[in-house]
């Protein structure tokens, strides 16, 4: 069997989670440090150093590293990285804090302490930059430049120690996998070459389609669902994960897929995201991503085929997970099944278009849904979700992981 591609940089995965000894003894002088509470994303961005899945970096990125992950998608060290990786506090907290010293990095939600972090640099950033460099807008509709307008005025770098999950584990089980378990995994497998869907949606009959030509090509996909914060009106994990590993079940040989879910939150940023997405699923494992159309996409920001045209934008070193580019699918009703627009001659008259959107607008408005935009089995699933959201007291909303 041939060997899995290398973690990024080219070396070890590097874990930071803290275990045994170590974990206790950290825990208890993080008890006695200054409190900084982190955003729900830096949590998500915490705990992917914790597991490996941000190899190699050692903590939250400084000055040079920022400026290079936006202007030339490179560290200072000259290694790839297309999105920065930040930690942000107030002004007031940041002046109350001297370099070298040691804080403590708490949940947004309980407060409980995530990880530990030596404090190098503080600095403040043009954060309009980052915005127009990693998601090519500063309109304030656009959700990762929300995010960005929003955190704190100062950045913390330095090298941090990861003392917690953050509750994936408890609350998502077997479900939720490392860089390391996924390894071992599609080695016990006799994969080598894996394919990752990435998706923060149930998977339609579209989805589905990448993901069998995927098969076709590679000894395996894992698909990777996001199981960090979302965006209002998109589908909660657990309903998600449900909804496609009843489509696993009743449509995929079983040895050519794998579920399993990470821990981020969606930065929506279209292009650059797809980097960062194969970038850490090459700590993952995975040889391939499969890039369909609007790859981590939102509203109207990017070209439907951006995500492709970047990849060729990049050093050939860049990476070494290399993308698997895969046209605008639909049903054709003349053809009988699925296509892309590389498989069919036919026109728009006879194409349906399967939209994730399309389909949560439907189902949220108690409409029929084709039995060509997507299976039977999901739909149970997903019709349920919404009835029980329409039978929720006014306000109650729901959780987004």
């Amino acid at each position: 069997m041939k060997p899995l591609v290398r973690p990024h940089g080219g070396g070890e995965l590097r874990p930071l989670l803290q275990g045994g000894a170590e974990r206790t003894a950290e825990a208890a002088r993080a008890a006695t440090l200054p409190k900084v509470r982190v955003s729900s994303r830096e949590r998500g961005d915490i705990i992917m150093l914790g597991i490996g899945g941000f190899t190699p970096l050692e903590g939250f990125m400084g000055s040079a590293d920022w400026r290079g992950a936006c202007d030339e998608m490179r560290l200072a060290s000259g290694l790839f990285w297309p999105i920065p990786i930040t930690l942000s506090t107030d002004a007031a907290t940041a002046a109350g804090l001297g370099l070298g010293q040691e804080i403590a990095l708490t949940d947004p939600d309980d407060g409980h302490v995530l990880a530990t972090m030596r404090v190098d640099e503080k600095y403040r950033i043009d954060k309009a930059h980052e915005c127009v460099r990693v998601f090519k807008t500063v309109d304030s509709a656009h959700p990762g430049v929300k995010m960005v307008m929003e955190q704190g005025e100062v950045n913390l770098a330095g090298p941090i120690k990861v003392l917690s999950q953050g509750g994936f584990p408890e609350k998502y089980g077997d479900l939720f996998m490392t860089p390391e378990q996924t390894r071992k995994l599609f080695s016990s497998l006799g994969w080598s070459r894996i394919a990752a869907f990435q998706t923060r949606n149930p998977m339609h009959r579209s989805h589905e389609y990448l993901a069998k030509v995927a098969i076709e090509v590679c000894d395996g996909v894992l698909v990777h669902s996001l199981l960090g914060a979302l965006k209002p009106g998109d589908i909660p994990a657990e309903v998600r994960t449900r909804a496609i590993a009843a489509l696993a079940k009743n449509y995929f040989v079983p040895s050519t897929i794998v579920q399993a879910g990470y821990p981020l939150d969606m930065r929506y940023a279209g292009p650059r995201e797809a980097l960062l997405h194969a970038l850490f699923r090459q700590n993952y494992g995975c040889s391939h991503l499969i890039v369909g159309r609007d790859h981590a996409g939102v509203g109207s920001y990017y070209g439907p085929f951006e995500a492709h045209h970047i990849f060729d934008e990049i050093a050939e070193d860049a990476l070494e997970t290399r993308p698997l580019k895969i046209d605008l699918s639909f049903w054709c009703y003349k053809c009988g099944g699925m296509a892309s627009g590389r498989t069919c001659p036919h026109g728009d008259a006879d194409r349906l278009q399967v939209s994730g959107t399309q389909l949560r607008k439907s189902l949220a408005e108690g409409k029929p849904v084709p039995p060509e935009f997507s299976r039977p089995e999901v739909l149970d699933i997903l019709r349920a979700y919404y009835a029980e959201l329409d039978a929720r007291p006014a306000g109650a909303g729901s959780t987004s992981r």
